[in-house]
């Protein structure tokens, strides 16, 4: 598990490689990816937004941004925590991922930049 605090937002990742839904031969790798995000802070806030960077290993870099996570903005108290899944698909057998959510902290409306720590997608034969 990969992890970062950033302004007392802790973002832990872990990452799964989706045998059943690859296909080798043809170059298509899909993982998942578990973020858990929690709120050390004294402050509520609110996740409004993220910013991902995929890197694959030939190089290949893709930026993708968007509001709240999986359709959701979800506001985090104080010691409460946020789980979602979801996936990315590469065409290399290793790559890796890392980026930034917008939360905004509720009392007073500022903006508070979170890091994604960076995080490894690999086959686990790759691994080896």
């Amino acid at each position: 598990m990969t992890t970062a605090i950033t302004n007392g937002i802790k973002v832990s990742i872990e990452t799964h490689f989706q045998e059943d839904y690859s296909d080798v031969k043809e170059s298509h790798f899909v993982f998942t990816y578990r973020v858990l995000i929690e709120n050390m802070s004294d402050y509520t806030v609110q996740l409004i937004s993220r910013k991902w960077h995929v890197c694959n290993a030939f190089g290949f870099r893709e930026k993708i941004e968007g509001d709240g996570v999986v359709g959701k903005q979800p506001i985090l108290e104080p010691g409460e925590k946020h789980q979602y899944v979801s996936g990315c698909n590469l065409q290399t057998e290793i790559g890796k991922m890392s980026g930034s959510y917008i939360m905004e902290r509720l009392l007073d409306g500022s903006n508070i930049e979170v890091e994604i720590p960076e995080f490894v997608l690999s086959t686990p034969y790759r691994l080896n």
